[in-house]
Order: structure tokens, then sequence, then C-alpha cells
């Protein structure tokens, strides 16, 4: 009898289940994790964090287990990464990994992050000295075992958006050229969201331009007729995406406030462009970029009636107190445009950064 009982006990426990009751087991065992087992949650406390280049910011992410009160189950060491996410969210960046003891940052943030670390759950990321381009999306990471979630945080600078084009006119950039000339000028190739900002405040400018995203885009306050028409609503227009080596177009760049002093050279005489380079290295400084003149204008309230020489060889004066014979109409960096290098005579505007 007692063999018996142990041949029906082997072959119950070879016996392949039925399909349906495997299905349904493998349901249960599942839904019982889910509402009993401890996940792991991550979470920032601010969704967008403002913040100005040259500055330090902490982009907040913090994680905990959803039915317990500790930060980890002390299985599994936490392994945290931080990545950044591109404008059209098909790539990330690597920027910081921790795991344990060990610490990783990479790229341009080498040794400008490292995590907060205020509580056992803190995987708040430092950014210090910030860079132009560390603006954008974040991703926060958290990893325990095979448990893992993820939260965004947003960073923006303060900062202006200016549209520009280069010494040889309207529509000469590609994208790879518009975003040199943005680099070239002290600034990057603006986004999307920092071109609607600005618009939002009062930018209004009829000519297309690159954006960071690789879309070709405008921004209109005053519809009028060569500028989609003057029955159409006030907007961002936009051109769609376009081919990035053979299209052409202006390009709207991003600035923000800068280490250094902006200001127009007191000089005797006016200067051609070669004596106003040499004029600002000689006052131990150098000449300005566009760039510059764009923050000291909208950030610092720069106001000079004085046109002067700029780096790329154009000629600009900001006003921000619109008066007589000096933009009576509106605030703004005035453009005279780019004369003669050789022959012209102008004042100087020069940058002196600090150390």
């Amino acid at each position: 009898m007692t063999s018996l009982f142990f041949l029906v006990l082997i072959s119950v426990c070879w016996a392949d289940p039925h399909p349906d009751n495997s299905s349904l087991e493998h349901e249960r065992i599942i839904h019982i994790q889910e509402e009993n087992g401890p996940r792991l949650l991550v979470v920032a406390e601010q969704a967008k964090i403002f913040s100005q280049r040259g500055g330090n910011v902490t982009l907040p992410c913090k994680f905990y287990h959803e039915h317990t009160s500790i930060a980890g189950s002390g299985t599994h060491k936490i392994r945290v990464k931080w990545t950044k996410l591109t404008s059209d969210y098909l790539k990330e960046v690597d920027v910081f990994v921790a795991m344990g003891h060990h610490r990783k940052s990479y790229g341009k943030y080498q040794g400008r992050v490292f995590l907060r670390e205020s509580s056992e759950n803190d995987a708040s990321l430092v950014i210090t000295n910030i860079m132009l381009e560390d603006y954008g999306r974040y991703k926060c990471e958290v990893i325990e075992g095979l448990e893992d979630d993820t939260a965004v945080v947003a960073l923006n600078l303060e900062g202006v958006v200016f549209p520009y084009s280069p010494r040889l006119g309207r529509y000469n950039l590609n994208f790879h050229e518009a975003q040199q000339a943005c680099l070239d000028q002290d600034s990057i190739i603006a986004s999307f969201d920092q071109l609607y900002d600005a618009w939002r405040s009062g930018l209004d400018w009829c000519n297309a331009g690159w954006l960071s995203d690789g879309s070709v885009q405008y921004p209109i306050t005053k519809p009028r007729e060569p500028c989609g028409g003057k029955n159409t609503v006030p907007g961002v227009r936009n051109y769609g995406f376009w081919d990035k080596d053979k299209s052409r177009y202006d390009v709207f760049c991003f600035t923000s406030n800068f280490n250094g002093r902006f200001y127009y050279l007191i000089h005797p005489t006016k200067l051609t462009y070669d004596e106003a380079v040499q004029a600002c290295l000689k006052d131990g400084a150098q000449i300005a970029k566009v760039g510059q003149i764009f923050a000291a204008w909208k950030l610092l309230g720069y106001d000079r009636c004085d046109a002067g020489w700029l780096a790329d060889g154009s000629v600009r004066y900001p006003i921000s107190r619109p008066r007589k014979r000096c933009s009576p109409n509106e605030a703004a960096v005035r453009f005279v445009g780019f004369p003669d290098k050789k022959h012209k005579l102008y004042g100087v505007y020069c940058f002196r950064a600090y150390n």
C-alpha cells in the first residue's frame, strides 16, 4: 500500500499541468506581487527647476517602496543613474551613475556632478557651474534587483532668445552651421520651449530659423501680410522638419548671463573693425559677441545709444529705455548691419571675463 501511494505521488509531481491552469496560476502570482510586494517608486518633488549659467542647481529625486517606510529592501544594492534626454527623445546622454561606493560622471559633467544624499533615499543630482548646454530634461533612474522606476526633471535657464543670420544674409545656414553660429556668439541653438517663452514675452520675428530639434519656426506677435497673413492669429509658426545638411535658414540662439563685464569702450576716435579688436585687447578684454550684448541688454538692462562693432563684424547697440533717435518705439538690440570692416568707423563693445 505504501509503495502504491509513493508511485501515485511521483506521477502527480511529474504530470504536465493543464494549460489553462498554468495561465491562471501565472497571473495569480503576478497579481500577488503587484498588490503586496514592496514596489519601488521614484519621485521628483519638482518637475521644473530654474537656474542660470555659472550657478549651482539640485535636480530633486527620491526613491522608496510603496508598502514600506524604508528606502530599500536591503537585499540588493541600489543603482542610481542620471541621463539627459535629447530634444527628440530618441537618445539619452549619460550624466552620472552611482552604485554603492562607486561613482562615475561623463563627458562635460565630469567634476561638476554628484549626488546630494541628504538621506538614504535621496538620489538628487547636484550640478555645479551650470553651462548653457546643461539646459534640458533629465531622467533619474533607480534600480534595485529586478525593480526599477524613473522620474524626469526639467532644468530651465534664465536667459534670452535672439534671431541670428550671418554676414552672407538671410537663409544661409544649414542646421550644423546654425549650431556653430550660435556657439561662436556665446550661445546655443534655442529649443522650441525657449522660443515659445520668448514669443510669450513679445518676440516678433518674420524670418524662419532652426531650433535644436531640427525644426524650422518663427514667432509672430503682430500678424501681417508678409508673415503668414494679417488675418492669422499670433503664435509660433512651424515650417516643419527639414534636411539638416541641405536646407538653409536663419537660427534662433539662446544665451544666459555671463561671468564678466560687458561695456562700451570709451575711445577718442571711431574705429575700423581691426582697430576695434585691438582696442579691446589693449584694454585687457576682447571684442564682445552678439550673445553677450543680448544678455547684457535683457538680463542687466544695459542701455547705450552708441553703435559699436561686435565680434562677428556686425554693428549693434542695446536700448532698454526707448527714446527719440534711440529706438523710439521699443526696447531692443538695434541692428545696424555688417558694414565694410576696412573703411567704416564705429565704436566698439568689449567683454572682460572674470577669473
